[in-house]
């Protein structure tokens, strides 16, 4: 079990237990390949239950078999839990519904929200500031009473500048702290972040909550300029983020890992290489502080 505590290293959560190593993000674009050949390197697997609670297909099936024999996560798309709107109490059911079936634990989603009278068909940052924090930490209440799990949020990556009542820390360990909700710590999005918005990445990880982190993110971006990365899903993770994850580790302890890749999906081969290099970077971890 890579979530082990040593004298150098902060206590990892102990909910982690649950999940350990490298996981991947599941895509129909591979899950054949992946029900036929299942890779010795993948610990857990990760699905947004959007994409799958109201279909019936052969794809389905094989998802099915696969949780039957295999640690899941859920990473959701349309909670939208920072919304103007109403909370959508059904939505929030079907995915209790969803979690329960198939024994999964965690479900996690983004800080953010993506609709207004309407979808918005992206994910839109929140503003930081306190009345904007206090109405998010309310929802997060009232959605971990329906689910009777703790909602785990992802920081999220943004481009336009927010109202700087708070910062982008700050905003993000109150609602953590004053709302009961966990930590999905995505690597690449605070390094995106990061650039985009001028502030030091080391910073703002050593600065988040060890005992709220129950798994991270790891992810390829595009760089449109010096000054602006978009964070895409899409290509392969450089060094710097690489070494953002490593020192992530260091500063909160070794914590379940996964791989993210939305398209530009590349052979099976290639996505396995990755998830055996975050189980790399996890093990020379380990084994520093042994």
């Amino acid at each position: 079990m890579l979530a082990l505590v040593f004298t150098s290293l902060k206590v990892v959560n102990m909910e982690q237990t649950i999940l350990s190593g490298a996981g991947l993000g599941l895509r129909r674009d591979f899950i054949h390949e992946i029900s036929n050949h299942f890779p010795d390197s993948v610990s857990f697997l990760e699905v947004a239950p959007e994409n799958w609670m109201q279909r019936n297909d052969s794809a389905v099936a094989l998802f099915e078999a696969l949780t039957d024999k295999h640690h899941f996560v859920c990473h959701g798309l349309s909670l939208s839990i920072g919304s103007p709107d109403p909370l959508d109490v059904n939505f929030v059911k079907q995915v209790k519904q969803f979690l329960d079936k198939h024994q999964i634990l965690f479900y996690s989603e983004h800080l953010s929200f993506c609709s207004a009278k309407g979808h918005l068909y992206d994910l839109m940052p929140i503003p930081f500031t306190q009345t904007a924090a206090d109405y998010v930490v309310e929802r997060i209440r009232q959605v971990q009473d329906i689910l009777e799990r703790p909602l785990v949020l992802e920081n999220v990556s943004y481009y336009t500048p927010l109202a700087s009542e708070l910062t982008e820390l700050e905003f993000t360990n109150y609602i953590l702290e004053n709302s009961g909700a966990k930590l999905l710590l995505d690597v690449n999005n605070v390094y995106v972040n990061s650039v985009n918005h001028q502030y030091d990445a080391n910073t703002f990880i050593r600065s988040l909550p060890t005992d709220k982190i129950v798994y991270g993110h790891i992810a390829g971006h595009y760089n449109e300029a010096e000054d602006l990365i978009i964070d895409t899903h899409g290509a392969d993770i450089i060094d710097p983020v690489w070494q953002l994850l490593r020192y992530a580790y260091q500063c909160h302890g070794v914590f379940p890992t996964l791989l993210e890749r939305d398209f530009n999906i590349p052979p099976m081969a290639d996505l396995v290489r990755e998830v055996e290099q975050i189980k790399e970077v996890q093990n020379s971890v380990v084994l520093k502080h042994a």
